[in-house]
């Protein structure tokens, strides 16, 4: 693991950054206690910026704090997914509108090449490219869309997403031959600075998502597993996963 000790930048802003990437990159799992000594010493830093780190990813929900027992990385249920991804159909929506109404020159060109020469594949490395691709078109539309308020809260909650269903079918709910026309007609409505349609498909994509994700925890049986610090997550079967 590198050394983060002699680095000048923050040192608590770079631990909480490598952190947070070794969670959605599930080198820490759901449910991990996580050391902090060995972690501190792993990173070549004291323990300080380690528990700094872990208190602000315990403010983004995706650690829990134990007493007397320590950190551990967050497991989220399924209900909580749902609930999340409601949420995320009516802010998305709202971000969506917002950058029909105020998108930049500079953007729009930026925006039109998202999935362009982008073929409907089941095979693994074109999920993996097209749920890449994914990500970053989300990430886009808040950015356009959304204030300081409005971006840090969705950002918050596609982190949750992320880190609970990451590693499963690259991180898709639905495969691209559902969502790549999707993404097109959202291109669509805000190069024509529809806002109200814009805000609408954007609305109906996130609820078809929502929608697939339930039948599917339903079709699981609804199982639940005990998480660290007694929060209950759930375990989605094989196949299944969580973007969008």
């Amino acid at each position: 693991m590198k050394k983060l000790g002699s680095t000048h930048e923050n040192l608590d802003h770079k631990v909480y950054k490598t952190l947070k990437a070794m969670i959605l990159g599930q080198k820490l799992s759901p449910g991990v206690k996580i050391h902090q000594e060995k972690l501190a010493d792993d990173l070549g830093v004291s323990r300080t910026p380690v528990v700094n780190a872990l208190k602000k990813l315990e403010q983004e929900r995706l650690i829990v704090a134990v007493p007397r027992k320590g950190f551990y990385v967050r497991r989220f249920s399924s209900e909580e997914m749902i609930r999340i991804f409601e949420l995320r159909e009516v802010l998305e929506g709202l971000a969506a509108r917002r950058a029909s109404a105020r998108i930049t020159e500079a953007q729009l060109l930026k925006l039109r090449c998202f999935f362009k020469g982008f073929k409907v594949s089941d095979h693994a490395r074109d999920v993996e490219r097209y749920a890449e691709e994914d990500r970053q078109f989300h990430n886009f539309l808040i950015e356009m869309g959304g204030d300081e308020i409005l971006s840090g809260i969705l950002e918050m909650y596609n982190l949750i997403t992320s880190s609970y269903l990451v590693g499963f079918r690259g991180g898709l709910v639905r495969p691209p031959r559902e969502t790549l026309s999707e993404h097109l007609a959202i291109i669509d409505a805000i190069h024509r600075q529809d806002a109200e349609k814009a805000e609408a498909v954007v609305r109906v994509h996130l609820r078809r998502s929502r929608e697939k994700l339930a039948k599917e925890i339903a079709k699981g049986g609804g199982e639940h597993h005990r998480a660290a610090g007694g929060a209950e997550g759930s375990r989605m079967k094989p196949g299944v996963s969580a973007q969008k």
